[in-house]
Protein backbone atom coordinates (compact mmCIF):
# COMPACT_ATOMS: atom_id res chain seq x y z
CA UNK A 1 0.00 0.00 0.00
CA UNK A 2 1.42 4.07 -0.61
CA UNK A 3 2.71 5.58 2.43
CA UNK A 4 0.28 7.61 4.48
CA UNK A 5 1.20 11.27 5.30
CA UNK A 6 1.91 10.22 9.06
CA UNK A 7 4.55 7.42 8.55
CA UNK A 8 5.99 9.87 5.88
CA UNK A 9 6.10 11.96 8.31
CA UNK A 10 8.10 9.93 11.13
CA UNK A 11 10.91 9.15 8.79
CA UNK A 12 11.46 12.71 7.65
CA UNK A 13 11.92 13.57 10.97
CA UNK A 14 15.11 11.31 11.62
CA UNK A 15 16.67 12.90 8.70
CA UNK A 16 14.99 16.07 9.35
CA UNK A 17 12.69 17.68 6.73
CA UNK A 18 15.93 19.13 4.43
CA UNK A 19 17.45 15.92 3.92
CA UNK A 20 13.65 14.21 3.12
CA UNK A 21 13.15 15.07 -0.05
CA UNK A 22 9.25 14.50 -1.29
CA UNK A 23 8.97 16.97 -4.38
CA UNK A 24 8.48 15.38 -7.81
CA UNK A 25 11.32 17.35 -8.92
CA UNK A 26 13.95 16.44 -6.59
CA UNK A 27 12.48 12.92 -6.90
CA UNK A 28 13.09 12.47 -9.68
CA UNK A 29 16.80 11.88 -10.23
CA UNK A 30 16.18 8.98 -7.94
CA UNK A 31 14.04 7.04 -9.80
CA UNK A 32 15.70 5.82 -13.00
CA UNK A 33 18.81 3.64 -13.83
CA UNK A 34 20.93 5.74 -16.28
CA UNK A 35 20.36 3.16 -19.17
CA UNK A 36 16.64 3.92 -18.65
CA UNK A 37 15.74 0.63 -18.13
CA UNK A 38 14.15 1.03 -14.76
CA UNK A 39 12.57 3.74 -13.06
CA UNK A 40 10.52 3.71 -9.99
CA UNK A 41 7.96 5.44 -7.85
CA UNK A 42 8.25 6.83 -4.20
CA UNK A 43 6.77 9.54 -1.95
CA UNK A 44 9.94 9.77 0.00
CA UNK A 45 13.79 10.12 -0.56
CA UNK A 46 15.96 10.01 2.64
CA UNK A 47 19.15 11.82 3.03
CA UNK A 48 20.81 10.50 6.29
CA UNK A 49 24.30 11.82 7.39
CA UNK A 50 25.10 9.02 10.13
CA UNK A 51 25.06 5.72 11.17
CA UNK A 52 22.37 6.37 13.82
CA UNK A 53 20.25 7.88 11.37
CA UNK A 54 20.13 5.00 9.72
CA UNK A 55 19.83 2.88 12.31
CA UNK A 56 16.61 4.85 13.35
CA UNK A 57 15.62 4.51 9.45
CA UNK A 58 15.23 0.64 9.98
CA UNK A 59 14.16 0.49 13.51
CA UNK A 60 10.62 2.56 12.55
CA UNK A 61 10.86 0.52 8.61
CA UNK A 62 10.57 -3.05 10.65
CA UNK A 63 7.82 -1.23 12.82
CA UNK A 64 5.78 0.28 10.00
CA UNK A 65 6.88 -2.74 7.49
CA UNK A 66 8.14 -0.31 5.29
CA UNK A 67 10.06 -1.18 1.95
CA UNK A 68 13.74 0.53 1.99
CA UNK A 69 15.63 0.68 -1.04
CA UNK A 70 19.17 1.30 -0.66
CA UNK A 71 21.28 4.08 -3.33
CA UNK A 72 24.83 4.73 -3.58
CA UNK A 73 25.72 7.28 -6.65
CA UNK A 74 23.08 5.35 -8.66
CA UNK A 75 25.54 3.82 -11.45
CA UNK A 76 24.21 0.27 -11.50
CA UNK A 77 23.51 -1.57 -14.36
CA UNK A 78 21.28 -3.77 -13.06
CA UNK A 79 18.44 -2.03 -11.50
CA UNK A 80 19.33 -2.91 -8.27
CA UNK A 81 19.05 0.78 -6.78
CA UNK A 82 15.65 1.80 -8.11
CA UNK A 83 12.48 1.10 -6.39
CA UNK A 84 9.37 -0.30 -7.68
CA UNK A 85 6.41 1.51 -8.97
CA UNK A 86 4.00 0.59 -6.05
CA UNK A 87 4.86 4.16 -4.48
CA UNK A 88 5.03 1.80 -1.23
CA UNK A 89 9.09 1.90 -1.14
CA UNK A 90 11.41 4.75 0.60
CA UNK A 91 14.69 5.21 -0.75
CA UNK A 92 17.69 5.83 1.40
CA UNK A 93 20.46 7.85 -0.25
CA UNK A 94 23.98 7.48 1.50
CA UNK A 95 25.13 10.73 -0.58
CA UNK A 96 25.98 12.97 2.60
CA UNK A 97 27.43 9.67 4.80
CA UNK A 98 30.69 10.99 2.97
CA UNK A 99 33.63 11.42 5.45
CA UNK A 100 36.96 9.48 5.17
CA UNK A 101 37.39 8.32 8.98
CA UNK A 102 41.18 7.29 8.95
CA UNK A 103 43.73 6.49 7.23
CA UNK A 104 46.58 4.47 8.41
CA UNK A 105 49.79 4.40 6.07
CA UNK A 106 51.94 1.86 8.41
CA UNK A 107 48.70 -0.37 8.28
CA UNK A 108 47.61 0.07 4.35
CA UNK A 109 44.00 0.75 5.35
CA UNK A 110 41.50 3.46 5.24
CA UNK A 111 38.07 3.19 6.69
CA UNK A 112 35.43 5.57 4.94
CA UNK A 113 31.65 6.04 4.79
CA UNK A 114 30.00 4.02 2.67
CA UNK A 115 28.88 7.26 0.62
CA UNK A 116 32.58 8.56 -0.44
CA UNK A 117 33.13 7.94 -3.77
CA UNK A 118 35.43 5.76 -5.31
CA UNK A 119 37.18 9.02 -6.53
CA UNK A 120 37.27 10.23 -2.95
CA UNK A 121 38.72 6.78 -1.59
CA UNK A 122 41.32 6.91 -4.13
CA UNK A 123 42.55 11.05 -3.54
CA UNK A 124 42.66 9.66 0.20
CA UNK A 125 44.76 6.88 -0.47
CA UNK A 126 47.27 8.82 -3.47
CA UNK A 127 47.38 11.86 -0.60
CA UNK A 128 49.14 9.39 2.07
CA UNK A 129 51.43 7.54 -1.17
CA UNK A 130 49.39 4.73 -1.19
CA UNK A 131 46.76 3.26 -4.03
CA UNK A 132 43.53 1.67 -3.72
CA UNK A 133 43.09 0.25 -6.77
CA UNK A 134 39.63 -0.61 -7.40
CA UNK A 135 39.22 1.60 -10.70
CA UNK A 136 35.67 2.11 -12.83
CA UNK A 137 34.75 4.76 -15.42
CA UNK A 138 32.40 5.67 -13.05
CA UNK A 139 34.56 6.32 -10.16
CA UNK A 140 33.66 10.42 -9.91
CA UNK A 141 29.79 9.15 -9.04
CA UNK A 142 30.03 5.22 -7.60
CA UNK A 143 30.09 5.03 -4.12
CA UNK A 144 32.02 2.64 -1.97
CA UNK A 145 28.83 1.34 -0.21
CA UNK A 146 27.40 0.41 -3.83
CA UNK A 147 31.02 -1.02 -5.16
CA UNK A 148 30.66 -3.54 -2.44
CA UNK A 149 27.03 -4.46 -2.27
CA UNK A 150 27.35 -5.12 -5.90
CA UNK A 151 31.20 -6.71 -5.82
CA UNK A 152 32.12 -4.47 -8.69
CA UNK A 153 35.16 -5.31 -10.36
CA UNK A 154 37.05 -2.89 -12.70
CA UNK A 155 40.38 -2.66 -14.49
CA UNK A 156 42.75 -3.78 -11.59
CA UNK A 157 40.97 -6.61 -10.97
CA UNK A 158 43.73 -8.77 -12.56
CA UNK A 159 46.46 -7.62 -10.18
CA UNK A 160 44.44 -6.66 -7.20
CA UNK A 161 41.14 -8.30 -7.22
CA UNK A 162 37.48 -7.34 -7.18
CA UNK A 163 36.22 -4.98 -4.46
CA UNK A 164 35.33 -8.24 -2.18
CA UNK A 165 39.30 -8.90 -1.99
CA UNK A 166 40.40 -5.39 -1.30
CA UNK A 167 37.37 -5.07 1.62
CA UNK A 168 39.29 -5.88 5.68
CA UNK A 169 36.13 -4.92 7.01
CA UNK A 170 32.38 -3.35 7.08
CA UNK A 171 29.68 -1.69 9.54
CA UNK A 172 26.22 -2.87 8.70
CA UNK A 173 23.00 -1.45 9.78
CA UNK A 174 20.86 -4.59 9.80
CA UNK A 175 16.86 -4.58 8.93
CA UNK A 176 15.92 -4.78 13.00
CA UNK A 177 18.17 -1.25 13.19
CA UNK A 178 20.83 -3.38 15.07
CA UNK A 179 24.45 -1.79 13.95
CA UNK A 180 26.58 -5.01 12.90
CA UNK A 181 30.04 -3.05 13.92
CA UNK A 182 32.91 -5.22 12.11
CA UNK A 183 35.44 -2.23 10.91
CA UNK A 184 38.76 -3.84 11.55
CA UNK A 185 42.27 -3.66 9.75
CA UNK A 186 43.17 -6.73 10.32
CA UNK A 187 44.83 -9.29 7.88
CA UNK A 188 43.88 -11.62 9.66
CA UNK A 189 40.71 -12.55 11.95
CA UNK A 190 39.46 -16.20 12.21
CA UNK A 191 36.79 -15.84 15.10
CA UNK A 192 34.01 -17.40 13.89
CA UNK A 193 31.90 -16.79 10.12
CA UNK A 194 33.46 -14.24 8.01
CA UNK A 195 30.13 -12.27 8.56
CA UNK A 196 31.84 -9.60 6.44
CA UNK A 197 31.53 -11.28 2.81
CA UNK A 198 27.64 -12.17 3.43
CA UNK A 199 26.64 -8.52 2.71
CA UNK A 200 29.42 -8.11 -0.21
CA UNK A 201 27.57 -8.67 -3.16
CA UNK A 202 24.34 -8.68 -1.64
CA UNK A 203 23.01 -5.36 -2.90
CA UNK A 204 21.51 -3.86 0.28
CA UNK A 205 19.35 -7.34 0.70
CA UNK A 206 20.18 -7.92 3.71
CA UNK A 207 21.16 -4.96 5.56
CA UNK A 208 23.02 -1.39 4.78
CA UNK A 209 26.38 -1.28 4.45
CA UNK A 210 27.38 2.26 6.41
CA UNK A 211 31.22 2.13 6.28
CA UNK A 212 34.12 0.07 5.35
CA UNK A 213 37.62 -0.42 6.20
CA UNK A 214 39.61 -1.15 3.20
CA UNK A 215 43.41 -2.69 1.96
CA UNK A 216 45.99 0.38 0.76
CA UNK A 217 48.42 -0.61 -1.28
CA UNK A 218 52.15 0.51 -1.75
CA UNK A 219 51.80 3.15 -4.44
CA UNK A 220 53.51 2.37 -8.03
CA UNK A 221 56.42 4.38 -8.37
CA UNK A 222 55.16 4.74 -11.76
CA UNK A 223 53.95 2.87 -14.87
CA UNK A 224 54.23 2.14 -18.30
CA UNK A 225 50.82 2.18 -21.13
CA UNK A 226 50.79 0.72 -24.20
CA UNK A 227 48.35 0.05 -26.95
CA UNK A 228 48.37 -3.27 -29.39
CA UNK A 229 46.74 -3.75 -32.78
CA UNK A 230 46.29 -7.44 -33.01
CA UNK A 231 44.51 -9.91 -35.61
CA UNK A 232 42.40 -12.03 -33.24
CA UNK A 233 42.05 -12.76 -29.44
CA UNK A 234 43.69 -16.22 -30.20
CA UNK A 235 46.89 -13.69 -30.72
CA UNK A 236 45.73 -11.56 -27.64
CA UNK A 237 45.82 -14.71 -25.22
CA UNK A 238 49.08 -15.17 -26.54
CA UNK A 239 50.25 -11.78 -25.83
CA UNK A 240 48.77 -12.21 -22.05
CA UNK A 241 50.14 -15.56 -21.75
CA UNK A 242 53.96 -14.00 -22.64
CA UNK A 243 53.29 -11.08 -20.28
CA UNK A 244 52.45 -12.44 -17.44
CA UNK A 245 55.34 -15.10 -17.72
CA UNK A 246 57.91 -12.46 -18.36
CA UNK A 247 56.32 -9.50 -16.12
CA UNK A 248 54.58 -11.65 -12.91
CA UNK A 249 52.71 -9.39 -10.65
CA UNK A 250 53.60 -5.94 -12.50
CA UNK A 251 51.59 -6.26 -15.58
CA UNK A 252 48.39 -4.88 -13.18
CA UNK A 253 45.96 -4.61 -16.94
CA UNK A 254 45.11 -6.43 -19.90
CA UNK A 255 42.11 -4.80 -21.46
CA UNK A 256 40.92 -6.80 -24.95
CA UNK A 257 38.48 -4.55 -27.08
CA UNK A 258 37.01 -5.43 -30.78
CA UNK A 259 37.19 -2.97 -33.34
CA UNK A 260 33.34 -2.23 -33.19
CA UNK A 261 33.64 -0.58 -29.79
CA UNK A 262 37.02 0.64 -30.46
CA UNK A 263 35.08 2.93 -34.07
CA UNK A 264 31.65 3.75 -31.37
CA UNK A 265 34.00 5.49 -29.26
CA UNK A 266 36.15 7.39 -31.62
CA UNK A 267 33.43 8.16 -33.65
CA UNK A 268 31.12 10.26 -30.57
CA UNK A 269 34.44 11.93 -29.23
CA UNK A 270 35.53 13.32 -31.96
CA UNK A 271 38.61 14.59 -29.79
CA UNK A 272 39.95 11.08 -29.79
CA UNK A 273 42.31 9.72 -32.02
CA UNK A 274 43.91 5.84 -32.82
CA UNK A 275 46.90 5.75 -30.70
CA UNK A 276 48.00 3.35 -33.97
CA UNK A 277 48.03 4.72 -37.76
CA UNK A 278 46.03 1.76 -39.05
CA UNK A 279 42.88 -0.11 -37.76
CA UNK A 280 42.95 -3.49 -36.87
CA UNK A 281 40.52 -6.41 -36.02
CA UNK A 282 41.19 -6.43 -31.91
CA UNK A 283 42.85 -4.09 -29.57
CA UNK A 284 44.33 -4.20 -26.42
CA UNK A 285 45.47 -1.93 -23.60
CA UNK A 286 48.22 -3.32 -21.20
CA UNK A 287 50.02 -1.41 -18.53
CA UNK A 288 52.91 -2.35 -16.12
CA UNK A 289 53.50 -0.84 -12.36
CA UNK A 290 56.86 -0.70 -11.55
CA UNK A 291 58.28 -0.27 -7.82
CA UNK A 292 61.08 1.21 -8.94
CA UNK A 293 60.80 3.98 -11.67
CA UNK A 294 59.17 4.60 -15.23
CA UNK A 295 61.81 3.70 -16.70
CA UNK A 296 62.01 0.19 -15.33
CA UNK A 297 58.51 0.08 -16.30
CA UNK A 298 58.96 1.32 -19.71
CA UNK A 299 62.14 -1.29 -20.64
CA UNK A 300 60.19 -4.53 -18.71
CA UNK A 301 56.75 -3.44 -21.17
CA UNK A 302 58.87 -2.70 -24.75
CA UNK A 303 60.78 -6.13 -23.97
CA UNK A 304 57.70 -7.84 -24.03
CA UNK A 305 56.45 -6.33 -27.29
CA UNK A 306 59.77 -6.59 -29.02
CA UNK A 307 59.38 -10.35 -28.25
CA UNK A 308 55.49 -10.71 -29.64
CA UNK A 309 55.57 -7.91 -32.05
CA UNK A 310 55.25 -9.58 -35.77
CA UNK A 311 54.17 -13.32 -34.27
CA UNK A 312 50.89 -11.75 -32.09
CA UNK A 313 51.00 -8.29 -32.28
CA UNK A 314 50.80 -6.14 -35.55
CA UNK A 315 51.42 -3.18 -34.11
CA UNK A 316 51.98 -1.17 -31.17
CA UNK A 317 52.47 2.21 -29.21
CA UNK A 318 54.50 2.75 -25.76
CA UNK A 319 52.59 6.17 -24.06
CA UNK A 320 55.86 8.46 -24.03
CA UNK A 321 53.90 10.83 -20.93
CA UNK A 322 50.86 10.83 -18.89
CA UNK A 323 49.03 12.96 -21.16
CA UNK A 324 49.46 9.75 -23.76
CA UNK A 325 48.75 7.17 -21.52
CA UNK A 326 45.45 9.02 -20.22
CA UNK A 327 44.11 9.61 -23.79
CA UNK A 328 44.66 5.46 -24.13
CA UNK A 329 42.05 4.89 -21.34
CA UNK A 330 39.81 7.71 -21.84
CA UNK A 331 39.47 5.98 -25.50
CA UNK A 332 38.80 2.55 -23.24
CA UNK A 333 36.28 4.23 -20.46
CA UNK A 334 34.62 6.46 -23.30
CA UNK A 335 33.23 2.45 -25.00
CA UNK A 336 30.11 1.87 -22.60
CA UNK A 337 28.99 5.42 -23.05
CA UNK A 338 29.10 5.25 -27.02
CA UNK A 339 27.01 2.05 -27.57
CA UNK A 340 24.20 4.55 -26.43
CA UNK A 341 24.30 6.92 -29.83
CA UNK A 342 24.09 3.52 -31.32
CA UNK A 343 20.96 2.46 -30.70
CA UNK A 344 19.96 0.05 -28.46
CA UNK A 345 22.32 -2.44 -26.84
CA UNK A 346 21.61 -5.84 -25.35
CA UNK A 347 24.15 -6.49 -22.52
CA UNK A 348 26.11 -9.12 -21.35
CA UNK A 349 28.35 -8.75 -18.74
CA UNK A 350 29.96 -12.58 -18.25
CA UNK A 351 32.84 -14.43 -17.13
CA UNK A 352 34.75 -16.89 -18.78
CA UNK A 353 37.82 -18.95 -17.94
CA UNK A 354 40.72 -17.06 -19.49
CA UNK A 355 41.35 -19.40 -21.95
CA UNK A 356 38.00 -20.41 -23.42
CA UNK A 357 37.87 -16.22 -24.75
CA UNK A 358 38.87 -16.61 -28.04
CA UNK A 359 36.99 -19.85 -29.01
CA UNK A 360 33.95 -18.26 -26.78
CA UNK A 361 33.62 -15.34 -29.22
CA UNK A 362 34.70 -17.23 -32.28
CA UNK A 363 31.33 -19.23 -31.76
CA UNK A 364 29.13 -16.53 -30.15
CA UNK A 365 29.14 -14.11 -33.29
CA UNK A 366 27.11 -16.54 -35.67
CA UNK A 367 24.70 -17.36 -32.76
CA UNK A 368 23.97 -13.42 -32.72
CA UNK A 369 23.64 -13.32 -36.57
CA UNK A 370 21.54 -15.87 -36.62
CA UNK A 371 18.87 -14.05 -34.02
CA UNK A 372 19.28 -10.44 -35.45
CA UNK A 373 20.69 -10.27 -38.88
CA UNK A 374 23.10 -7.43 -38.84
CA UNK A 375 23.31 -6.87 -35.36
CA UNK A 376 26.77 -5.20 -33.95
CA UNK A 377 28.58 -7.24 -31.70
CA UNK A 378 30.92 -4.57 -29.41
CA UNK A 379 32.79 -6.89 -27.49
CA UNK A 380 35.46 -5.59 -24.58
CA UNK A 381 36.49 -5.59 -21.21
CA UNK A 382 38.81 -6.95 -18.76
CA UNK A 383 40.45 -9.76 -20.33
CA UNK A 384 43.00 -10.66 -18.11
CA UNK A 385 41.20 -11.59 -15.31
CA UNK A 386 38.24 -13.00 -17.79
CA UNK A 387 35.28 -10.37 -17.60
CA UNK A 388 34.00 -9.63 -20.96
CA UNK A 389 31.41 -6.95 -22.05
CA UNK A 390 29.75 -8.99 -24.74
CA UNK A 391 26.88 -6.14 -25.34
CA UNK A 392 25.12 -6.34 -28.75
CA UNK A 393 24.07 -3.25 -30.26
CA UNK A 394 21.22 -2.89 -32.65
CA UNK A 395 21.68 -2.92 -36.88
CA UNK A 396 21.76 0.34 -38.48
CA UNK A 397 18.63 1.72 -38.90
CA UNK A 398 16.88 -0.43 -37.33
CA UNK A 399 13.79 -0.37 -34.79
CA UNK A 400 15.17 0.23 -31.28
CA UNK A 401 11.85 -0.81 -29.37
CA UNK A 402 11.80 -3.93 -31.52
CA UNK A 403 15.15 -4.91 -31.83
CA UNK A 404 15.25 -4.71 -27.14
CA UNK A 405 12.25 -6.58 -27.52
CA UNK A 406 14.33 -9.89 -28.15
CA UNK A 407 16.86 -9.24 -25.11
CA UNK A 408 15.44 -12.14 -23.56
CA UNK A 409 15.91 -14.17 -26.75
CA UNK A 410 19.35 -12.79 -27.11
CA UNK A 411 20.69 -13.28 -23.61
CA UNK A 412 19.43 -16.64 -23.25
CA UNK A 413 21.63 -18.06 -26.46
CA UNK A 414 24.89 -15.98 -25.47
CA UNK A 415 24.33 -17.43 -21.43
CA UNK A 416 23.71 -20.83 -22.74
CA UNK A 417 27.20 -20.74 -24.40
CA UNK A 418 28.77 -18.96 -21.86
CA UNK A 419 27.06 -21.94 -19.39
CA UNK A 420 28.85 -24.73 -21.59
CA UNK A 421 32.40 -22.94 -20.46
CA UNK A 422 31.57 -23.26 -16.73
CA UNK A 423 31.38 -19.17 -17.04
CA UNK A 424 29.22 -16.29 -14.88
CA UNK A 425 26.36 -13.99 -16.49
CA UNK A 426 27.51 -11.80 -14.14
CA UNK A 427 30.55 -10.86 -13.63
CA UNK A 428 30.84 -7.56 -11.85
CA UNK A 429 27.57 -5.86 -12.43
CA UNK A 430 25.28 -7.90 -9.92
CA UNK A 431 22.35 -9.68 -10.45
CA UNK A 432 19.27 -6.59 -9.62
CA UNK A 433 16.45 -7.10 -10.75
CA UNK A 434 17.81 -7.56 -14.83
CA UNK A 435 19.52 -11.26 -13.57
CA UNK A 436 17.11 -12.37 -11.19
CA UNK A 437 14.98 -14.94 -12.88
CA UNK A 438 18.46 -15.75 -14.82
CA UNK A 439 19.81 -16.40 -11.26
CA UNK A 440 16.82 -18.60 -10.23
CA UNK A 441 16.92 -20.83 -13.42
CA UNK A 442 20.54 -21.08 -13.58
CA UNK A 443 21.60 -21.57 -9.96
CA UNK A 444 22.11 -25.15 -8.25
CA UNK A 445 18.56 -25.56 -6.07
CA UNK A 446 21.02 -25.99 -2.95
CA UNK A 447 22.47 -22.66 -3.41
CA UNK A 448 19.49 -20.87 -4.46
CA UNK A 449 17.51 -22.35 -1.01
CA UNK A 450 20.69 -21.75 1.23
CA UNK A 451 20.45 -17.93 -0.16
CA UNK A 452 16.84 -17.67 0.01
CA UNK A 453 17.22 -19.16 3.75
CA UNK A 454 20.22 -16.42 4.60
CA UNK A 455 17.41 -14.10 3.55
CA UNK A 456 14.80 -15.10 5.48
CA UNK A 457 16.95 -15.09 8.69
CA UNK A 458 18.51 -11.70 8.11
CA UNK A 459 15.17 -10.19 6.81
CA UNK A 460 11.91 -12.20 8.06
CA UNK A 461 10.15 -8.81 6.82
CA UNK A 462 11.53 -8.92 3.33
CA UNK A 463 11.55 -4.74 3.66
CA UNK A 464 15.87 -4.60 2.56
CA UNK A 465 15.56 -3.88 -1.33
CA UNK A 466 12.63 -6.01 -1.96
CA UNK A 467 12.01 -8.26 -5.53
CA UNK A 468 16.34 -7.81 -5.93
CA UNK A 469 18.66 -10.55 -6.44
CA UNK A 470 15.93 -12.99 -4.87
Amino acid sequence: MPLDDNTISQFAAIVGHSNALTEESAIAPYMKEWRGLYYGVSPLVLRPSNTFEVSAILKLAAETRTAIVPQGGNTGLVGGQIPDESGSQIVLSLTRMNKVRTVDQASNAIIVDAGCTLQKVRDAADDIDRLFPLSLASQGSAQIGGNLSSNAGGTGALAYGVARDLCLGLEVVLPNGDVLNGLRTLKKDNRGYDLRNLFIGAEGTLGIITAASLKLFPKPKDKATAWLGLGSPEHALKVLNLMQEALGPSLTTFELCAATPMQFALKHNTQMRNPLSNEHQWYVLAEVSSGTSQAAAETALSNVLETALDEQVEDAVVAVSIEQARAFWAIREAMSDAQKHEGGSIKHDISLPVSAIPEFIKRAAPIVEAIIPGARVACFGHMGDGNLHYNVSQPVGADTKHFLARWNEMNSAVHGLVAQYNGSFSAEHGIGILKRELLAQTLDPVSLATMRNIKAMFDPLNIMNPGKVL
